[in-house]
């Protein structure tokens, strides 16, 4: 993987709103995958996701699960060539779902680590400022849709500003060892690095 990508290892978010604790991301970054679960500290929904990466750290195969009390879906997805196809399972119903992926290939299963990746990737490339195409799962239907999404930085490529959508932005904060150390969020929530240890 480039030098610019986050440390493999185990890491804990937290995801406080108006300082209270909602939820809490445990995520584990290893050569070739990453998998981890968001859990909503109220008990009312979990949401899972595991990628299979490439030498690069690209999502070549995300696989993702959302649960609400007795209702769950499922969601398998793979890249090919310029689309991710795959197939979405809710209830007794499966559903084919495609999307187009951007020119560099990149995917986001809504977990923190993903923009973690994204962001390293645009480190390596030297760029300041970066748009494109984003095949996005959505963490409550699983769906795969893609947007053109924009991140820019700042003071010495700490600091991203990251625009989902137009007129909408979170900013970003990395740390020297390349973690995400805390996103303050256009809905009011704040996601806060609380854990990591390092794995070989």
């Amino acid at each position: 993987m480039p030098s610019t990508m986050p440390p493999a290892g185990e890491y804990r978010f937290d995801i406080r709103r108006g300082g209270v604790l909602v939820a809490t991301e445990t995520e584990r970054l290893a050569a070739g995958s990453l998998v981890g679960v968001r859990i909503a500290t109220d008990g009312t929904g979990r949401f899972e996701a595991e990628a299979r990466l490439d030498s690069d750290g690209l999502p070549t195969a995300v696989s993702v699960r959302y649960a609400r009390g007795p209702f769950s879906r499922s969601a398998k997805y793979e890249t090919e060539g310029e689309i991710i196809r795959g197939q979405l399972s809710a209830m007794a119903a499966r559903e084919v779902v495609v999307a187009k992926l951007g020119r560099l290939r990149e995917v986001d299963a809504d977990l923190v680590m993903f923009k973690a990746l994204i962001i390293a990737r645009i480190r390596a490339r030297a760029q300041a400022l970066w748009v494109g195409r984003v095949a996005t799962v959505d963490p409550a239907t699983l769906a795969v849709s893609s947007f053109k999404q924009s991140y820019r930085t700042r003071a010495g490529g700490l600091i991203w500003t990251f625009e989902p959508r137009m007129g909408d932005a979170d900013e970003i904060e990395i740390d020297s060892g390349g973690r995400i150390a805390r996103i303050a969020r256009r809905d009011g929530s704040e996601v806060l690095l609380a854990g990591f240890r390092a794995t070989v």
